[in-house]
């Protein structure tokens, strides 16, 4: 074979391994509203940026004639790219060849890049669309998934991962994506299920659709497994672009870090008004994330769901924080089973990464009830608390208003270590709310009264003059200041600077046991 045929053939291969399964299954895929493997990757990464591996690797099967069916890359795109000039790897499933089906190869071909980002201390992206196990190659398959979710393991806390569900995601295969950092969804193509609609007709003799079952508002919004959902594709690759910008590389880097921008003025000076004189009136905590942070930073993450908590990663002074804020407008910023969880998984991820914490606190107390008693609210209330105690990362708590019970224990107070907490002059800090301390401490004294109700109000009059405010706290050093609210900013970019080289261990042990 001569010098040119054998480039001819080498450029035949790489055209061949471009088109997947072919110009017809390309264009049933664009007619469900998908973009191919490929397509995907050029959204995704910065022109040009994008180097493939293993494009020629097929599969090894003979079982059921697919010896005869042998297609380049085995339904799985992989390789190492950048994003925002950062490096990352990923691989990008592909619906056109044999479904996007996981064979003994594709999942070599997946942990391959797994390994590689894990050497090299780099995020690793997965953009699923795939079937599911190849079926054909029985226990060989099973295996490979297997080998994918060790590796997914391995790397939990050491490189970020991330997970887009761009297609059919369902069985052993959606056990990969859970296990990583964050999952996106896409709205109207995209759904996750351990057992689909047809199973769930014949055992439980529910009727529902797959979109119902697993679709991306059904985990935005009811499991909380889906950290963002998107409107398309191109939707969905470019939120993942904005994610990799506030995120290090990995657990041993810094932040990285922006241009600083001053939020609004409008935003910043509306502040001193945002929390109402009327303690049962709700505001939203948003508008203090806003005031307070680079203008236009703030990226929340799981937004529709427990929506009673607020978190998501913003800039102050051109750096990268975690934003962990009790919301009054939802459940008056209570506390439950799933913000418990919700916050939980969020701290953690921020302090695995080095990524500095800044909470905003506004919290009545635990929600009360049955069906939060029996759900476990005690475990999963431990989760929010363990994942603060347990942070060594900068950590800051700003009460603005509530702050009750042991709720205001667990939301970053200075007793769990938080290293800056400050108080604006609206804050409450107790037990509990005035209404229910006074009918308890001076019950006898209500029921003896000639007018209980007239009782009743000087006692909350009384009790607010001692409890209803920061100034006992601040008495006793747990909080470090009580400032006006436009001066939050200010006050915390320096606190977030003195903190910069925060050195802080924890015991020795093989690993911790967070209650479950």
């Amino acid at each position: 074979m001569s010098e040119n045929e054998k480039t001819e053939k080498l450029f035949k291969l790489r055209e061949e391994a471009k088109k997947g399964g072919g110009d017809e299954r390309i264009a049933a895929q664009h007619k469900k509203g998908k973009l191919t493997a490929r397509e995907r990757i050029d959204i995704l990464t910065d022109r040009g940026s994008f180097q493939e591996m293993d494009a020629f690797v097929t599969h090894r099967s003979s079982a059921f004639g697919l010896e005869k069916q042998q297609i380049l890359g085995d339904g799985v795109v992989t390789g190492f790219a950048r994003i925002e000039g950062r490096p990352v790897y990923l691989f990008s499933q592909d619906f056109t060849v044999f479904g996007g089906s996981l064979s003994e190869t594709h999942a070599e071909k997946i942990c391959k890049i797994m390994d590689l980002a894990l050497k090299n201390g780099v995020p690793v992206i997965g953009l699923n669309d795939s079937g599911g196990a190849r079926i054909q190659e029985g226990v060989d398959s099973l295996g490979g998934y297997a080998e994918v979710f060790w590796r997914n393991s391995m790397a939990s806390g050491v490189v970020p991962q991330i997970s887009a569900v761009m297609g059919p995601c369902a069985g052993g295969a959606v056990y990969s994506p859970a296990l990583t950092d964050f999952i996106y969804m896409v709205k109207g193509t995209s759904y996750m299920f351990v057992t689909g609609p047809n199973v769930v007709k014949t055992v439980t003799h529910e009727d529902v659709t797959s979109e119902d079952l697993g679709g991306a508002d059904a985990h935005g919004i009811k499991s909380g497994v889906a950290h963002f959902t998107t409107e398309n594709d191109a939707d969905c690759l470019q939120h993942i672009r904005k994610l990799i910008t506030y995120i290090p590389q990995n657990c041993e880097e810094r932040v990285p870090a922006q241009p600083s921008k001053e939020p609004a003025p409008s935003k910043a000076a509306a502040l001193d008004a945002l929390v109402p004189l009327n303690p049962n009136k709700p505001y939203d905590i948003k508008d203090a994330i806003e005031g307070v942070m680079d203008e236009g930073s703030f990226y929340e993450v799981h937004r529709q769901y427990a929506d009673n908590i607020v978190v998501g990663f913003a800039r102050l002074a051109g750096r990268t924080l975690g934003i962990v804020a009790n919301q009054p407008w939802s459940l008056a910023g209570v506390l439950d089973i799933n913000a418990s969880i919700k916050g939980a998984r969020f701290v953690r991820f921020c302090d695995a990464f080095n990524i500095p914490i800044l909470v905003f606190e506004d919290v009545p107390g635990f929600l009360p009830g049955t069906d939060q008693e029996w759900g476990g609210i005690i475990k999963h209330g431990a989760k929010l608390l363990y994942a603060f105690c347990e942070a060594t990362v900068p950590k800051m708590t700003v009460i603005t208003r509530k702050a009750y019970g042991g709720a205001y224990d667990v939301m970053n107070s200075k007793h769990i270590r938080a290293d800056y907490n400050i108080a604006w002059p609206t804050a409450e800090i107790a037990v509990m709310g005035t209404k229910g301390a006074v009918e308890i401490i001076f019950r006898k004294e209500i029921a003896a009264a000639d007018d209980p109700e007239q009782k009743q109000k000087e006692l909350e009059e009384r009790y607010n003059e001692v409890f209803a405010n920061p100034y006992k706290a601040a008495a006793r050093g747990f909080i470090d200041d009580v400032i006006l609210p436009s001066e939050t900013r200010e006050k915390l970019i320096r606190a977030f600077e003195n903190c910069e080289n925060k050195a802080e261990r924890v015991p020795r042990r093989k690993h911790d046991n967070l209650p479950l």
